[in-house]
């Protein structure tokens, strides 16, 4: 088999790793490249948003199947260009990324379906959003730029002052672009976070995992949001009977729902969940595996990643068992010095950068210089993601020893990812 990899960082670096661990897979492409992926993949220059781009490089190379890791392209129609060539993709149709790429879509989508999920109001004027939150309770919204927003578009307020803030960054000063032209404004709800994640062939949802991650930029979840600063997973993060309970009353649900709205879902669903006293609601829909999820749930996958894909790509997910092992995983994501505000790039990265077994270095934001040696290339730069099968604590020790060992100039990474799991 054949395999286009779409997109190029820590995520994409992961995927293509396991897609390489196929006894199906021949040959992997992937466009555009990092020097982590250049080690398992043929590369492309075509970028991952460049849709018609995309369509003519798949129908030049002729992949038995495309895997698309980030979600822009996908809420983009990159998925249903692909169809209409007769090219297997994996990732949803525009219609049904739709959950993704916009927030008010999918709680309407919810609400009529009575799917757990906050209360939430929508708006296009910043003077009636504002008007809105002076009416309620002082810290008790979340505000979000309804479009894609790279993860960084949403405010979680203390003041009515924070508030207005969000709402002007968002709708007046453009924060994050076209996506805050319409924010949400979201009931906040209290309680743990939790990502849980399923393969999703049309009313068929797979057997779930769940995963944490870590936003905020400094330890003690300080400062700015970002990407993700760090994940980890494990088999006692959420019982067998709650997985069981969120994919009975939210995964499959929603599944369905799509289905009945001519929005058929192909690809990984990933639920995020707020733990609530009245059980868990849903907080955001994403049309794709996390970053830095996707790298430690990478770990824990047994079941042959290239096999999955295509049963989801040909509609036959349910004769391919999903299968997540008992390990344990954490990722740290090595940033620049300055992420998530600006930072400069280009600096030597030293280190040890393992790429195989139960602890490995997979690359986000690196590339070559001109002589040919590893340098800094974006925000979120290494993920340090280290597997056991004994417990988070010796995964994680694991996984800050990667990090620990990777310099460069304003480097620098949470300490404290997992910490609360052990």
């Amino acid at each position: 088999m054949k395999v286009l990899v779409i997109g190029s960082g820590g995520r994409e670096h992961a995927l293509t790793w396991k897609l390489a661990k196929s006894e199906l897979v021949s040959h992997i492409i992937c466009t555009p490249d990092n020097p982590g992926i250049a080690q398992l993949a043929d590369t492309d220059e075509v970028s991952a948003e460049d849709v018609e781009g995309v369509v003519e490089l798949a129908t030049e190379k002729g992949p038995d199947l495309v895997v698309v890791g980030p979600e822009a392209p996908l809420v983009g129609g990159l998925a249903d260009r692909l169809n209409d060539r007769n090219i297997h993709v994996f990732g949803p149709s525009a219609c049904a990324a739709r959950i993704e790429g916009s927030k008010s879509w999918a709680n309407d989508l919810m609400y009529r379906y009575d799917i757990p999920c906050p209360q939430s109001r929508t708006f296009e004027s910043a003077a009636m959003a504002i008007n809105y939150v002076e009416s309620q309770p002082v810290g008790s919204v979340v505000v979000k730029a309804d479009g894609l927003a790279a993860g960084k578009g949403v405010t979680v307020p203390e003041s009515v002052a924070e508030t207005v803030t969000a709402i002007s960054e968002a709708m007046e000063q453009h924060a994050f672009g076209d996506a805050g032209n319409t924010i949400v404004i979201e009931e906040r709800l209290t309680g743990p976070e939790l990502s849980v994640f399923a393969f999703v062939d049309g009313e068929f949802v797979s057997e779930p995992v769940a995963a944490r991650d870590y936003k905020r930029a400094y330890d003690g979840d300080l400062g700015a949001n970002t990407g993700g600063m760090g994940a980890y997973t494990s088999p006692n993060l959420c019982s067998p009977s709650d997985l069981r309970h969120i994919r009975e009353t939210i995964l499959e649900p929603v599944a369905l729902a799509l289905v009945k709205e001519g929005s058929l879902y192909r690809g990984v669903l990933y639920a995020g969940l707020m733990l609530t006293e009245a059980g868990p609601q849903v907080i955001e829909f994403n049309c794709r595996f996390g970053d830095p999820e996707c790298e430690p749930l990478m770990l824990r996958l047994d079941s042959d990643l290239a096999e999955v894909c295509m049963a989801v790509a040909e509609g036959r997910l349910e004769e391919s068992p999903v299968i997540w092992n008992d390990n344990y995983a954490v990722g740290v994501v090595v940033v620049s010095g300055g992420y998530p505000a600006s930072y400069q790039t280009g600096y030597p990265i030293e280190g040890q950068l393992p790429s195989d077994g139960d602890a490995i270095v997979f690359h986000a934001g690196t590339a070559t210089d001109d002589n040919g040696s590893l340098v800094t290339a974006g925000g979120r730069v290494l993920v340090a993601t280290a597997s056991s099968p004994n417990s988070i604590a010796e995964a994680r020790a694991a996984a800050f020893t990667l990090a620990s060992d990777i310099q460069f100039d304003g480097a620098r990474y949470r300490t404290d990812i997992a910490a609360n799991a052990v």
